[in-house]
């Protein structure tokens, strides 16, 4: 990667008049600041703190309790993290000294969604800081320990929301919702709430929920953390699972709507994300995936189940800590790659920050990983999802944006991304409202600032999004775009955890709305049994959603009549059998 190609981050005049040294000796210094920076700007005194119940069992037995009760919804159980919010077992948790990251316990950011704990007694703390270094490398959580037993719903009391503005007791199937710059509330009109999802099993009577003429097949169950779903050319449904550090693939779909064979394509990879196939088209030959801090590819041609080859690195990307999903596309002309890496905090400035540094942002590279550059930028976490209208050509996103300015602030969003556009973050978001955090910060961006095609509810946490390109569903879904909710934690009456449909009318543009399409994965307002992360067409025109709550696949067919009682029932005494054989072939196979 040449010095030289990396655009200034904010583009003035002034700046685009800067020299190539003057590029290297920022880019270096913000390098060498970024290795040498205390664990969230934690003082060098905090070093010196000595944990004293370090490695002591009772002391661990008791911070697994705490952390449970306070850390466990955002950070996920055993420390293994939740869609975006990153895990605490590994990384710069575990690299960090027991002194600092008792400093960031005691002192939160609550900028960046992290509460202080002051008020929790010193002794609990520690206990907390022990559990956590109890973690490191201890072997990902089983499958089946990642929701507690089936509880009984509680009504919440909350007044219903003033629309545009909805929760998870309004979304059905169906709903049409469109919110404007205009219906935006001040910041802080409600305060900033910590209201992350507790994962529980599937009560019995639950299933997802599709609108009528659509039904529900349970595809796959049993998986580790599954999250991006794409479908090679040859129709297989190749599925990142990071946890596990997995790419896997399945091919076909039975009578029974269960896979045909499952097979461990790639093992050993770093939160493996994005999935990209190369050169686009029926013919590619290598596959591209986005591990949390590169872009590997591996050879590849239609039908192989594992790969034929050693990876390949292709392109380093900012990394340590933050948002950690990396999706990947490619130009149709095959020219050019599309990298998104979400932000490292909430709303630092990254002037102040340089471990900020090209990040918020959609990279392009030549697909040899050469010539990197600003695509577009502003953007908090497009990490979840790129997509590449295929009868345009142009790029979209899905976008998480920040959190801590109230329930209703600030919308995340679906886009089309506009080469050098610049979103917002952090200094100001949806056009020109600015974040009260950064006032009076880069007022000449104001007017830069992008509205953003669809509105979402704030806090959806928007992942991966699809272009339905089938003939199954009715004709007016054709060019529609389909996107996975994974759901609020900073919201106090939760919102999300669907998915959703953003009708282009035919005409490749959005006009602002989106219709809630599957819902029905929130139990009630403190427990989910769902997540939904991926979302792919198969060939024959159904959608394959991921679901990293229950760890399943679910296919969504269009059926002409009411049928979703009957899949359910019919799942749910036959998925047992078919995928207990699938999984146990996908986990007999290795990269």
């Amino acid at each position: 990667m040449k010095v030289g190609t990396i655009p200034p981050r904010f583009p003035s005049s002034s700046l685009c008049a800067v020299r190539l040294t003057s590029l290297a000796l920022i880019f270096l210094a913000s390098m060498l600041f970024a290795q040498d920076a205390h664990f969230h700007n934690a003082p060098a005194s905090s070093n010196q703190l000595k944990n004293p119940y370090a490695g002591q069992q009772a002391a661990v037995t008791a911070g697994s309790k705490l952390y449970a009760m306070n850390c466990g919804s955002c950070h996920g159980i055993k420390g293994r993290g939740t869609g975006n919010i990153p895990a605490l077992a590994k990384g710069p948790t575990q690299s960090a000294s027991d002194g600092e990251v008792f400093w960031f316990i005691t002192t939160g950011s609550v900028d960046n969604g992290m509460p202080a704990w002051a008020s929790l007694p010193e002794q609990k703390r520690w206990q907390i800081v022990t559990y956590l270094k109890s973690l490191k490398n201890t072997p990902s959580a089983p499958t089946n320990d990642s929701a507690s037993a089936e509880v009984k719903p509680v009504k919440t009391n909350a007044a219903p929301p003033q629309p545009p503005y909805t929760d998870f007791r309004y979304e059905q199937p169906g709903k049409v919702r469109k919110i404007t710059a205009q219906d935006l509330p001040a910041p802080y009109v409600t305060e900033s709430a910590s209201n992350g999802p507790q994962l529980a099993a599937r009560p019995r009577d639950a299933w997802p929920k599709a609108p009528t003429g659509f039904s529900v097949q349970q595809y796959m169950t049993g998986l580790d953390n599954p999250r991006l779903i794409r479908t090679a050319p040859n129709g297989d449904f190749f599925l990142a699972e990071s946890s596990s550090g997995k790419i896997k693939v399945f091919r076909g779909i039975t009578a029974d709507g269960k896979p045909e064979r499952a097979e461990t394509f790639a093992a050993g990879l770093n939160e493996p994300y994005g999935i990209a196939f190369y050169p686009p088209g029926k013919d590619p030959q290598w596959v591209y995936v986005g591990d949390t801090d590169s872009v590997l590819r591996f050879p590849y041609k239609n039908g192989d189940l594992k790969a034929s080859g050693p990876e390949q690195h292709i392109a380093d990307l900012p990394h340590a800590g933050g948002h950690w999903t990396r999706d990947v596309q490619f130009t149709t002309d095959s020219r050019k790659m599309f990298v998104s890496v979400g932000s490292r905090s909430n709303v630092d400035d990254p002037e102040a920050n340089p471990e900020e540094k090209n990040r918020a942002d959609i990279l392009e590279f030549n697909p040899d990983g050469s010539d990197m550059r600003l695509y577009a930028y502003g953007i908090r976490n497009a990490g979840g999802g790129l997509a590449i209208n295929p009868k345009t050509g142009e790029l979209w996103c899905s976008v998480n944006e920040r959190d801590g300015l109230g329930d209703n602030l600030v919308p995340d969003y679906i886009t089309h991304v506009e080469e050098g556009g610049f979103y917002g973050w952090p200094w100001w978001y949806i056009g020109d409202h600015q974040d009260p955090r950064h006032e009076g910060k880069h007022l000449e961006l104001k007017n830069k600032a992008l509205v953003p095609d669809v509105l979402l509810q704030p806090h959806n946490a928007s992942l991966e999004m699809t272009f339905y390109e089938g003939t199954q569903f009715p004709a007016e879904y054709q060019g529609d775009i389909f996107a996975s909710q994974h759901g609020s934690w900073n919201r106090s009456v939760r919102a999300g955890y669907e998915v959703i449909r953003v009708p282009l009318h035919q005409t490749s543009r959005a006009s602002g709305e989106y219709e809630d399409f599957v819902t029905g994965f929130v139990i009630d307002n403190r427990h989910v049994w769902g997540r939904p992360v991926g979302v792919t067409e198969a060939r024959d025109g159904s959608l394959l959603v991921t679901d990293d709550g229950s760890n399943s696949i679910w296919r969504i067919r269009y059926t002409g009549s009411d049928s979703q009682q009957h899949e359910r029932e019919r799942n749910d005494t036959t998925h047992g059998r078919a995928n207990r054989a699938a999984n146990n072939a996908a986990n007999r196979t290795s990269r």
